[in-house]
């Protein structure tokens, strides 16, 4: 694979290969982790959607077990920004774990994390960081940090919102709140405040902390009114608040700016991070201001929020050079232009929502229209509480070749 290829699918989708590794995989995971729905049929009323397994993976392609060659319209949930296996990310990784693939958390560091660490400040303007190795994981320092400095328990977050599973972030998710919080609502706090996306805040009183994706990713790739995010900072300005955007998704050029909420000059007291942070190993950010970082006091030895892996020094490497090949190849402008053309592009199918490389397009049937892209050759994800939102998130390298194939299939499968 070149990572700029085209599509090559012969037979069915999943074939032999991948369903046989399923078989496999269903003896031994957790029956509500991996899709199986070919299982559940009867229950879910829906039949042959057993996943395809991944072998390998390069720019914009991914090989299955079956040799099936796929473009990858997603970047794998958003994480592959500067395409899969980037030869520059792939040997910062590699020549760092042939060094030191380990240091000790909040213990004893590494140079890779100093160096993230200044990266993280001169791109987003925030000058002190709380790393992780998860989104959720950004999600809830944040959280902690935003309680630490405001004093108050209170946060607001919005319908739609996808923030993570781990108990905090599980709190403030609004996409399908109902299915992901049901089963854990004794052990979730009432501190929590839902409002409309792009609506009202209503009272603040309580209230220490707002959350909110700028562009909203899973919930259906929802761009707020402008002037909106503005009229959170003025509010939690009023109230004492913190003010959290969640660009684990949408940050790192993914929008046509280094983040999201550029486009609308707003600036954040904290700013979660994560996905294409590293272009394939777990890691993750929570970055602020240092008044609001500062809360927490000096640690004393025994650090107040931390984990054994924080500021893995492979990951850190890795992240560092991600973030040098954006900045080097000039791929948040790339995502502006290319997501300017893809746009109108998709406009011939139906509305188009997003910035960037963040679209969706609306279709009655994106659950479907997704299963038969990808047994075309085209990996797609559907979005919204109803799936109504077809969503494209490509890395930022993707072939103009690539999505000119896309939307000659889509014509094709509407």
């Amino acid at each position: 694979m070149t990572g700029e290829d085209l599509p090559r699918v012969a037979g069915p989708v999943p074939g032999p290969a991948s369903r046989g590794w399923v078989d496999r995989l269903a003896r031994h995971e957790c029956p509500a982790i991996t899709a199986r729905r070919a299982r559940r049929a009867e229950a879910l009323g829906v039949a042959d959607t057993d996943p395809i397994v991944w072998v390998e993976s390069r720019g914009s392609n991914v090989r299955d077990a079956d040799g099936n060659v796929f473009v990858d319209l997603v970047a794998g949930f958003g994480v592959a920004s500067v395409g899969h296996r980037h030869p520059r990310v792939v040997a910062a990784g590699q020549a760092q774990l042939g060094v030191l693939p380990h240091a000790m958390g909040d213990v004893y560091p590494d140079p890779n994390r100093i160096r993230l660490l200044e990266a993280l400040a001169r791109h987003t303007g925030l000058p002190q960081a709380i790393l992780g190795s998860s989104g959720s994981d950004a999600v809830e320092a944040a959280l902690k940090t935003a309680r630490v400095a405001s004093g108050r328990d209170g946060v607001v977050a919005f319908t739609g919102a996808y923030h993570g599973l781990s108990y905090g972030a599980l709190a403030v998710t609004g996409y399908k709140a109902g299915a992901f919080q049901a089963p854990f609502a004794g052990q979730l706090g009432p501190h929590v405040r839902r409002r409309p996306f792009g609506g009202d805040l209503g009272p603040m009183d309580g209230v220490g902390a707002v959350l909110v994706e700028p562009i909203q990713g899973r919930g259906g790739v929802r761009v707020p009114p402008p002037g909106w995010l503005a009229g959170l900072r003025a509010a939690c300005d009023a109230a004492g608040a913190v003010l959290i955007f969640d660009e684990v998704f949408v940050g790192f050029g993914r929008t046509g700016r280094w983040f999201a909420h550029q486009h609308e000059g707003v600036v954040p007291d904290l700013l979660c991070l994560g996905k294409g942070m590293a272009a394939g190993f777990p890691i993750s950010a929570c970055v602020g201001r240092r008044e609001v970082m500062e809360a927490w006091g000096a640690s004393r030895g025994e650090a107040l929020h931390t984990q054994t892996f924080l500021g893995n020094p492979v990951g850190c490497a890795m992240a560092a050079a991600c973030i040098q090949v954006i900045e080097d190849e000039a791929l948040v402008e790339r995502s502006a232009e290319l997501g300017a053309w893809l746009a109108e592009r998709l406009a011939a199918f139906g509305p188009v929502r997003g910035r960037g490389l963040m679209l969706g397009l609306e279709l009655p049937d994106a659950l479907g229209v997704s299963r038969r892209l990808l047994e075309r050759g085209f990996i797609t994800l559907p979005a919204g509480e109803g799936a109504e939102v077809l969503q494209l998130s490509p890395p930022l390298t993707v072939a103009r070749a690539q999505l000119d194939a896309f939307l000659d299939t889509l014509g094709e499968v509407l």
